[in-house]
C-alpha cells in the first residue's frame, strides 16, 4: 500500500490541490454578496424620527441645508454632492460620549482622508454656545482637516429638522423647549445619492456587539461603497 502511494504521490498531490482550488472557487461563487441596505424613516427607532416622517418607507434621502462651519464657511448639500459620508451630532461641552464619538471620529478620518469622495459632516446640538470661534478651537483641538470634515452650526430649529427628518438618529428633550435635543451615539453612513446606508455606534470602535455596527465595520463599508458606487 505504501509503495502505491509513493508511486502515485504526484497524482495526489496534483488532485489535492485542484480539490482546494475547486472548494475554493464554490465558496466563492457561494458566498452571499455584500450589500448595504438603504434605510428609510419606518426602519428606525420612531424615537429618533420626527412624527410628520416616520410612516415614509421608500426614497428617503437627506435634505437640502445651509449650515455655517468651523471656518465661517457656509456649508450645503451642494458640498457634499456625490460623495459618501458620516454624519453625526454632538456639542463641545459634553463630558460624556462626545469625547469618545469625537476621538473615533478622528480615527475615522485618518483612514479616510486620502480618499476623496469620503467627507466627514458633524453638527452641534448646541448652536447657541457653538459658535463659529468655539467650533474653530475644537476643530483644531482635534485635528479636523478642512475640506474633509465640516464642524457645523445654524439655526436651532434647522439642526432639530435635519436630525430628525432627514437623519433620523436625535431624541427629543421633553422636559425643554420644543427644538432641544438630546444626541445620540449614532455615526450616519449616507452614500453618494443622499441615502442612509447604516447607523453605527460612534463610541465602539471594534468592540463586537450583538444589534450594532462600530467604527471599523463603519470603515468596512466606506470602503464597499467607494468600490460599488458609480
Amino acid at each position: 500500500m505504501l509503495s502505491f502511494f509513493k508511486k502515485y504521490k504526484i497524482f495526489f498531490i496534483v488532485m489535492l490541490v485542484l480539490s482546494a482550488i475547486i472548494l475554493a472557487l464554490f465558496y466563492d461563487a457561494l458566498k452571499p454578496e455584500k450589500s448595504l441596505k438603504i434605510y428609510n424613516p419606518s426602519d428606525v427607532n420612531p424615537e429618533l424620527v420626527d412624527t410628520t416622517v416616520q410612516y415614509i418607507s421608500r426614497h428617503h434621502k437627506i435634505a437640502d441645508f445651509s449650515f455655517v462651519n468651523q471656518n465661517g464657511d457656509t456649508v450645503t448639500q451642494e458640498d457634499y454632492k456625490g460623495k459618501i459620508y458620516v454624519a453625526d451630532f454632538f456639542f463641545t461641552t459634553c463630558p460624556t460620549i462626545c469625547p469618545i464619538m469625537t476621538k473615533n471620529m478622528v480615527w475615522l478620518q485618518d483612514k479616510i482622508k486620502d480618499n476623496p469622495k469620503v467627507m466627514l459632516l458633524s453638527h452641534t446640538v448646541t448652536p447657541e454656545i457653538d459658535s463659529v470661534p468655539v467650533l474653530r478651537a475644537y476643530a483644531t483641538k482635534m485635528g479636523a482637516i478642512d475640506g474633509k470634515w465640516n464642524m457645523v452650526t445654524g439655526d436651532k430649529k434647522d439642526i432639530y429638522y435635519i436630525a430628525r427628518k432627514s437623519y433620523l438618529a436625535v431624541k427629543t428633550n421633553t422636559v425643554g423647549e420644543l427644538y432641544d435635543m438630546v444626541h445620540t451615539e449614532n455615526f450616519v453612513l449616507v452614500d453618494s445619492q443622499g441615502r442612509i446606508r447604516g447607523f453605527y455606534n460612534g463610541t465602539n470602535l471594534d468592540k463586537e456587539v450583538e444589534g450594532e455596527k462600530n467604527v471599523k465595520q463603519l470603515l468596512e463599508d466606506i470602503n464597499w461603497l467607494s468600490k460599488h458606487e458609480n
